[in-house]
């Protein structure tokens, strides 16, 4: 009988983090709720800092985790992109639970305290002035957990478990914010919706490749590409649906109109969260897809995928120019910056570093971007309306220093990461051959400065209004999440030489 072999040490990071998100369920049920907070903040930190080391020792593994009589099952694959972005993924998700857990800005957090009841009744109004539901961050753990699985599933049914289980708390967590309670409640049920929509075109698609491959082993997929009989229409329509739901969780176009409304209605954590981490997992399964299992069939999908990538850079760019909301600018420029990474993914193996790197460095600046914003107050609502922000320079320079900085780096300026995102990236895809998707690239980033410039114009040069928002005096917890994206920022800007050597040695997908 066949001995069933597990690497258990490679799957760590994900028991690690699922362990304490099940530890986080007792916590709530045990613990009084007066001292959930700081249990649970301590929990959620712990463990995905755990995680992070975990995916640290198991670096340069080459292999799956699981293998039956000495042959390899294809279901974790356990290589350089999926150990790097696992890592990414929780170093940023430990910087989004630390902006989670911030109390100072607004009395009792961001998060509303009994998710069902009737928004803006009177027991909701009343429950405004408690502290927020804990229950946000075992929650966050099962999303982070099903992120770590995504980036590094290897065959199609893995992929959907890990796409259900990143999906379902997310859904949740938009719904929960304790003010606008039903722009939030909104946001929530648009994205679970079309969320839902986007799972069933998972499936239909994964069921459209195994008829046509005969398994959904990624690799395997691959290699029928070259030798199915079988009709190649199933591939056709297998793999439009399979892209149509993993660009819905890129925020491509034209599946990126849930992505406005849902950065708007949620928590800013939850914003956060959802901007950096969830690319991160929605770009490691596209490349894993394409260079793994669709590479041999690129001529098939090369062009509607350009198309689709040239369309959102246009319109994130062009839809960006148009916002007077600070939460819609970073979700068109989250759009805008989906179609530059899909230079990395239609480019293949010559730009899985670089892509990767994008990812890392975009992850840490729109984070920190996020936690400005939670901290520019109008009473106790956010000042998201651009007009608010005007004069800002004056009356709190410091953090109009920091929101330049990161203003500067969305917009690519030298100096920062966001230059060197954009060039290395770029100049990966021209030597990929793809000549007209970056001078697309190149032309978006022109006019996605404008808005970002615009921002800070209205920061410096704009004099304040006599009711001007105030900078409310974050935590520590707070402060270390606006500290540590600006570092980011500035150190991949001036020397970014140590992460491109990882990225450039983690470049290689097991399979290709």
């Amino acid at each position: 009988m066949s001995e069933m072999s597990i690497d258990w040490a490679g799957l760590s990071p994900m028991i690690i983090v699922f362990g304490a998100a099940f530890v986080g369920l007792v916590v709530e049920a045990a613990m009084p709720k007066s001292r959930r907070l700081p249990v649970q903040v301590g929990l959620t930190v712990l463990a995905l800092a755990a995680a992070f080391i975990a995916v640290v020792l198991n670096a340069g593994k080459n292999a799956t985790a699981f293998s039956l009589g000495g042959t390899d099952l294809g279901s974790v694959a356990l290589d350089g992109p999926g150990l790097f972005l696992q890592g990414t993924i929780a170093i940023l998700a430990i910087v989004a639970v630390l902006l989670m857990g911030e109390q100072r800005t607004t009395r009792g957090g961001d998060f509303v305290a009994e998710a069902a009841v009737v928004a803006d009744s009177t027991v909701d109004l009343a429950q405004r002035r408690e502290s927020g539901a804990t229950e946000v961050f075992p929650l966050t753990l099962f999303a982070v957990g099903g992120m770590l699985m995504f980036v590094v599933a290897g065959d199609l049914l893995t992929m959907f478990v890990a796409l259900e289980m990143l999906s379902l708390p997310l859904y949740l967590l938009c719904g929960m914010a304790k003010r606008r309670r039903l722009i939030s409640q909104e946001a929530a049920l648009k994205y679970f919706l079309l969320g839902a929509f986007a799972s069933a075109f998972f499936v239909y698609g994964m069921a459209m490749l195994y008829g046509f491959a005969g398994t959904i082993d990624l690799v395997g997929i691959n290699e029928a590409g070259i030798s199915s009989n079988e009709p190649r229409v199933l591939l056709y329509i297998g793999v439009g649906m399979l892209a149509v739901a993993l660009l819905f969780k890129a925020a491509a176009v034209p599946f990126h109109m849930w992505t406005p409304d849902v950065y708007t209605g949620a928590p800013t954590p939850v914003t956060a969260l959802m901007a950096g981490c969830v690319k991160i997992a929605a770009f490691g399964a596209l490349l894993r897809v394409f260079n793994v299992g669709l590479e041999s069939s690129a001529w098939d999908w090369h062009t509607i995928l350009t198309v689709i990538a040239i369309a959102t850079m246009i319109g994130g760019a062009i839809f960006a120019v148009t916002q007077r909301n600070i939460k819609r600018l970073l979700a068109y420029s989250s759009v805008a910056n989906a179609g530059y990474l899909l230079i990395g993914v239609i480019a293949l193996g010559d730009a899985v570093g670089q892509t990767m790197f994008y990812l890392a460095a975009y992850g840490f600046t729109v984070i920190a971007a996020f936690a400005v914003v939670s901290l520019v107050r109008d009473g106790d609502d956010e000042a998201t309306d651009l007009s608010r922000w005007a004069g800002l320079g004056k009356n709190s320079p410091g953090t109009a220093v920091i929101f330049t900085v990161l203003m500067l780096a969305l917009a690519g300026i030298p100096f920062t990461s966001g230059f060197t995102a954009k060039f290395s990236l770029f100049s990966a895809g021209l030597e990929a051959g793809e000549v007209g998707l970056v001078v697309v690239a190149v032309i978006s980033s022109a006019i996605l400065a404008f808005p970002y410039l615009r921002v800070v114009v209205l920061l410096w040069l704009n004099e304040p209004a006599p009711d001007a928002p105030t900078v409310n005096l974050p935590s520590p917890m707070a402060g270390t999440v606006v500290a540590a994206g600006v570092a980011a920022t500035i150190l991949l800007g001036v020397a970014p030489g140590f992460l491109l050597d990882i990225v450039s040695e983690a470049s290689s997908f097991l399979g290709t």
